[in-house]
């Protein structure tokens, strides 16, 4: 008797474990407690978006230089995702929700600030050098460190992080100045994709902590939602005479169906570190790993900044390197 109630106890106890397992917030906790080889799972999640993130800025600048139109690269990069997730999902090979409309209605934010963000980065891409892009992307933790206090619960940085964050604005103020290629256009798409990007990295930190969904999920939901706006408004862009006119030789071929490989990649990473840091420390990880950028940039063309201009870039990418994450605010 005594040994049958010892193990209707034991199974309760198991069963408690089990359903614990399934709160989310449990199985976040789960999830960073786990290592594999030596490494965190936040560790792990970093190098993989910064092996994505460090790479896509070049094989996109390099595939509208041989495929000039932006919109309809775009259009492509949607639909390869949507599609390989689709598949991947029918195939058993990852886990998509099929779309609801409870969800449809709060993505709905997340397509305008996906669409604004990669529509002004593509324009930006265009009439500045990588550099430039890169430099400006620099400043953007000082606004997100306000917005990760004032709506995602976050505390403010330490006086380390602000004198992090303002030799971030220095050096990007610098560049600025010393920018040989400065056109005053793309100044106004770099504006134009700031504000996408703030309200864009707020938003969509927020959705990752309460609407609960595979990142794969995510994924598809992004990628397939936003394509259809874009298929509409491809007709008015005027890129039908320079689509007609491209010639499909392997040098146009290779780079447009690496940036759609690249793409898969880069919003299955840009998910999952954003469902695991901060939407600050987010864009510090983005800006550290561009210096990978930057060396595959000057290497294999001559579409990149002075020597002074990268110098200034530097000065961004290691003061990024002091930057804090601000934990939690206690309730």
């Amino acid at each position: 008797m005594v040994v049958k109630d010892r193990e209707t106890n034991e199974k309760a106890k198991l069963l408690d474990g089990m359903e614990a397992a399934r709160k989310p917030e449990d199985a976040t906790a789960l999830k960073k407690a786990y290592t594999f080889g030596g490494l965190g799972v936040t560790t792990l999640v970093i190098l993989y978006y910064a092996a994505c993130s460090s790479t896509m800025l070049v094989i996109n600048k390099v595939a509208i230089h041989n495929f000039p139109c932006p919109i309809s690269l775009l259009c492509l990069q949607l639909f390869f995702s949507a599609a390989a997730v689709s598949i991947g999902h029918y195939g058993g090979i990852m886990s998509a929700e099929a779309i609801e409309m409870d969800k449809l209605k709060k993505f709905v934010w997340v397509v305008v600030g996906f669409l604004g963000t990669i529509f002004a980065n593509i324009k930006v891409l265009q009439h500045a050098n990588v550099e430039t892009f890169i430099t400006f992307r620099s400043t953007t933790p000082l606004i997100l460190s306000i917005c990760d206090f004032l709506f995602l619960g976050r505390a403010l940085p330490t006086a380390r992080s602000w004198a992090s964050l303002l030799v971030l604005l220095a050096g990007s103020v610098g560049y600025v100045l010393v920018d040989s290629g400065f056109k005053i256009d793309a100044y106004y798409w770099l504006l134009l994709w700031y504000a996408f990007f703030t309200f864009d990295t707020v938003y969509v930190k927020h959705m990752c902590e309460t609407v609960k969904m595979s990142n794969w999920s995510r994924v598809y939901y992004t990628n397939a939602i936003a394509l259809g706006p874009l298929l509409l408004a491809l007709p008015l862009v005027g890129e039908q005479e320079r689509l007609s006119a491209v010639v499909w030789t392997p040098s146009v071929v290779v780079p447009v169906l690496m940036s759609c490989l690249m793409g898969i990649g880069m919003s299955h990473s840009a998910y999952l570190l954003r469902d695991t840091v901060s939407a600050t420390l987010f864009t510090i990880v983005g800006i550290l790993c561009k210096i990978v950028t930057v060396v595959i940039n000057i290497c294999i063309w001559d579409k990149h900044a002075t020597p002074s201009g990268i110098g200034f870039l530097l000065v961004c990418v290691l003061a990024g390197t002091f930057y804090e994450q601000s934990p939690k605010r206690q309730t």
